[in-house]
């Protein structure tokens, strides 16, 4: 039989705060789920759920067509990692490594040998006999998570395990994780706020707002084709243009935006994103003869900012700030300063529409 986890119709509620909202998702064998959203969206509960240590109020839980509801943590075989490594301060790193084994009573040579293993598949050969005090964020880090997968478990469950590390050690990690977890073959779930994070290492993604799945995908289905003006907010960054639907374009303001998507041309107001990437520059990332006439627009600068690989443009148009990202090596053909005057294009197909906007307060 597959060994599939599967969430069944999971719904969790502490009195009339509903946590989890009816949570669905198949996951296969040697999958990298992202479980994505802000703080209090749910996520974490609901690795709680599927570890065992919180209980959902209902729907079911499986694993290899087994229900896992009434299966304490100890007996599920999942390995997990939080955000506080929680390692044993009077044990060494091998000590750490060994602790789910001997609770396990497996033999001493058979211990001794998988912690060998562990210690050269980290790269913490050389700190087997270190103390957790002695050890930077970022090999503690790996102790916690050699530790999780020295007892061979089924799923692999991280909780938000690299927030807490600075930006250049998360990157070294992200890169680490995902290669253990491709050499290994483990089901992997991650859970994270850090939407970077979640593109770069899943190979899907479900993206959770106040407790329910928004959008299950690959992350280039995320983020691509984010369903709701949430999503592609949350996930990178994008313009928004509050418009109304007529019947060959979105006017706003002066403008008549030509549109790919479909839509309903009944007058409604409607809200055009767009990725600051997607943004093009007549005459410098694109000519005008490949341009819809009607998507051109004239600006004025506002502010360049260099942030390496990418320069950041903003812009006002029609009172309303944009953003545009272009390459640094296209920034070097022509060096854009403030209160340069600009002729943008808008692609139709580049436009994503919603029917409404989410709060960001929420």
């Amino acid at each position: 039989m597959s060994d599939n986890l599967v969430l069944e119709n999971i719904t969790k509620t502490f009195g009339s705060l509903v946590a989890v909202d009816n949570a669905n998702l198949n996951i296969a064998p040697g999958e990298f789920v992202c479980f994505l959203g802000p703080s209090g969206c749910g996520k974490t509960t609901l690795l709680r759920i599927i570890t065992g240590f919180e209980h959902q109020t209902s729907g079911d839980i499986l694993f290899s067509g087994k229900n896992l509801n009434n299966v304490i943590p100890q007996k599920r075989d999942f390995g997990i990692v939080f955000q506080s490594y929680a390692l044993f301060p009077n044990m060494t790193v091998a000590q750490n490594i060994a602790f789910g084994l001997k609770m396990r009573k497996i033999p001493a040579n058979l211990i001794e040998k998988r912690v060998e293993e562990i210690l050269q598949l980290m790269g913490l050969g050389k700190w087997k006999t270190h103390y957790p005090a002695q050890l930077s964020g970022g090999q503690q880090q790996r102790v916690a998570l050699g530790r999780a997968i020295a007892i061979k478990p089924n799923v692999l469950l991280l909780d938000e395990p690299l927030s807490a590390l600075d930006a250049k050690i998360r990157l070294r990690l992200r890169i680490v994780i995902k290669k253990l977890q491709q050499d290994l073959g483990i089901t992997l779930i991650y859970v994270t706020h850090d939407q970077e994070e979640a593109l770069s290492m899943a190979d899907r993604i479900v993206i959770m707002r106040n407790g329910e799945f928004r959008q299950v995908g690959s992350p280039w289905e995320i983020y691509k084709k984010p369903k709701t003006s949430f999503i592609a907010e949350f996930v990178g960054t994008s313009n928004f243009i509050e418009g109304v639907s007529r019947k060959d374009h979105i006017q706003f303001e002066k403008y008549a935006f030509k549109v790919s998507e479909t839509y309903e041309a009944d007058s409604k107001k409607v809200y055009l994103a767009i990725r600051p990437e997607d943004i093009e520059i007549v005459g410098l990332t694109i000519d005008s003869d490949h341009c819809t006439a009607s998507n051109i627009v004239e600006v004025s600068t506002q502010l360049v900012t260099f942030l390496g690989p990418v320069v950041s443009i903003i812009v006002l148009l029609e009172g309303k700030e944009m953003i545009i990202n272009i390459p640094q090596k296209t920034f070097e053909k022509q060096r854009i300063k403030p209160n340069d005057n600009l002729k943008l294009y808008f692609p139709p197909d580049a436009f994503h529409i919603y029917s409404d906007m989410f709060k960001k307060l929420m």
